[in-house]
């Protein structure tokens, strides 16, 4: 339990972490979805073929636009490509670094399922069954009144009645199950020492240095949009809430309070303390056509990657003064 609790912390810690939770999961689905697949070939020449072939690259496809689309990178790589210029330049190659590992996380699954089905064989067998040579086996029954291609094209269906008590099928299966084990082995052993290649080979050719700040403000893009979007979601919920009680109050009647005056003063300073206090949980956004305004400056002027320059807040002071001009209090 412990182990499995670490293990969610981990894949919860940051964007690429669930990321890779994401496509270790469909890896996984397309395995459970391999398994309680029936296949069943059509046994049939003209058909053998296409079905296997359409069987064993569709579902990939699927799962690679699937991890396409969970994928977190694929919308801050887009978002990064097509926003405008605006007061940040763009950065090539964090798009390209985001391109890369949104990729590779998406490929995860598709290959995982051409591989099972390779090391399974099933597909394999009903797709080229046709091609073997039946001469290289005994045993082909031929008292069917079938010709050659159509009884090889029978062979994946170990029902048929003109396999019955016959070694051939068995023979011809073992056969080119044993060639479609061979391609699965072969393309996870291409595809693991490519990996180990990549992993050595790489940092003699490419600048670490330059990969660590790829790599840093691809992270930054990450959680910069998660915190606004955090930041927008906190916003519409104060003001959706002081929207809701300000409506309470229009409804509310007029009344008259008659209090001494350093009551009253202190009465309405507290007052405008919390609704300065309100204001700014909500950035002194309190309208809609200023929250539109923002958004589409966030969008197509993003703020410069330079922190050194504190904003101006505006604040509100309150000076009270009465029918003569003098000031009876004042916060400035």
């Amino acid at each position: 339990m412990e182990r499995l609790k670490l293990v969610l912390q981990y894949f919860q810690s940051n964007s690429e972490s669930i990321s890779n939770g994401i496509c270790i999961i469909l890896a996984l689905v397309s395995v459970k979805l391999y398994t309680s697949f029936d296949f069943n070939c059509p046994c049939l020449p003209q058909y053998n073929k296409f079905y296997s072939l359409g069987v064993m690259i569709v579902p990939p496809i699927i799962l690679f636009f699937l991890g396409v689309l969970v994928n977190r990178h694929t919308g801050i790589m887009m978002d990064e490509w097509m926003r405008p210029i605006g007061n940040r330049s763009k950065n090539p190659s964090v798009v390209k670094y985001l391109f890369s590992a949104m990729i590779q996380r998406a490929l995860l699954a598709p290959m995982v399922w051409i591989l099972v089905t390779l090391l399974d064989g099933k597909i394999f067998i009903c797709a080229f069954s046709v091609s073997v040579d039946p001469a290289l086996f005994t045993g082909l029954p031929n008292n069917t009144g079938l010709d050659v291609i159509r009884i090889m094209a029978k062979v994946p269906c170990k029902e048929d009645v003109i396999f019955r008590n016959s070694s051939f099928r068995k023979a011809v299966s073992r056969y080119v199950r044993c060639y479609s084990q061979a391609v699965g082995w072969s393309i996870l052993l291409f595809l693991i020492v490519l990996g180990a290649l990549g992993r050595l080979i790489k940092p003699c050719f490419d600048d670490h240095a330059t990969f660590l700040q790829t790599r840093y403000w691809s992270n930054y893009l990450d959680m910069e949009q998660k915190l606004f979007d955090e930041t927008c979601v906190l916003h519409a919920r104060d003001f959706a809430r002081k929207c809701v009680v300000q409506f309470f109050e229009d409804m509310r009647e007029d009344t008259v309070l008659r209090l001494l005056h350093p009551p009253f003063i202190q009465h309405y300073n507290d007052m405008f303390d919390d609704e300065e206090e309100e204001e700014e949980r909500l950035h002194w956004i309190t309208k809609q056509e200023q929250m539109d305004q923002l958004l589409n400056k966030w969008y197509n002027s993003k703020p410069e990657l330079d922190v050194t320059r504190i904003a101006y807040r505006p604040r509100m002071c309150v000076t009270w003064e009465d029918h003569n001009g003098r000031t009876l209090y004042s916060d400035v």
